[in-house]
C-alpha cells in the first residue's frame, strides 16, 4: 500500500514539473475558459438555446380572437397561473394586467423574456413551449385590460384601470 502511494506521489509530483502550482490555472494541455460571469446574459441558461429574437418581430398572431383564446388555454395548461394568477393579475410573479413592464413591452421583449426566462423567479420555457405557441400565449396577454379580453375576470374584481 505504502508503495503505491509513493509511486502515485511521484507521478503527480512529474506531471507538474515545469509548471509553478502556486501560481493556479489549468494544468498543462487543458485550454483556459474565456468564460465568466460578465459573459453570460442574466436568465439564460449556457448551453440549453441562444437569444431567439433580435430586433422588432411582429407576433402573427396580433388581432386574433382565436389566437388569443388559445393563449388562455395555454395560460392555464402550462400552469403560468401558478406564478402570474388566475387571470394573470399578479401573485407569486408578477401582475400581466398593468403597464409596468420591467424587461421591456414589445412583442419581442415578451418573447425573449418566455423563452430565456428572467432573474428571480421566471423559469426558462425555450426548448419546452414551442414558438407558435408562445406567441399566442403573447396574444392572450395583449388583451388583458381589454374589451377583447378571453375569460375576463369579474367586474367586482377588476383591478381600477
Amino acid at each position: 500500500m505504502v508503495i503505491c502511494a509513493l509511486i502515485l506521489f511521484a507521478c503527480a509530483c512529474e506531471a507538474n514539473e515545469g509548471r509553478d502550482v502556486t501560481k493556479g490555472g489549468p494544468p498543462a494541455g487543458v485550454a483556459q475558459s474565456n468564460v465568466t460571469p460578465d459573459t453570460i446574459p442574466a436568465g439564460v441558461m449556457p448551453g440549453i438555446h441562444e437569444r431567439v429574437i433580435l430586433g422588432d418581430v411582429k407576433n402573427p398572431y396580433t388581432n386574433s380572437p382565436a389566437a388569443a383564446r388559445e393563449g388562455r388555454q395555454l395560460f392555464l395548461m402550462y400552469n403560468c397561473v401558478g406564478c402570474h394568477g388566475g387571470r394573470a393579475g399578479g401573485g407569486m410573479g408578477p401582475s400581466l394586467r398593468d403597464s409596468a413592464w420591467s424587461y421591456g413591452s414589445t412583442d419581442a421583449d415578451l418573447f425573449a423574456t418566455i423563452v430565456e426566462g428572467r432573474p428571480a423567479g421566471m423559469p426558462t420555457w425555450g426548448g419546452k413551449i414551442p414558438e407558435d405557441q408562445i406567441w399566442k400565449l403573447i396574444a392572450y396577454v395583449r388583451t388583458l385590460r381589454t374589451p377583447q379580453e378571453p375569460d375576463p375576470p369579474p367586474p367586482s374584481i377588476q383591478p381600477n384601470r
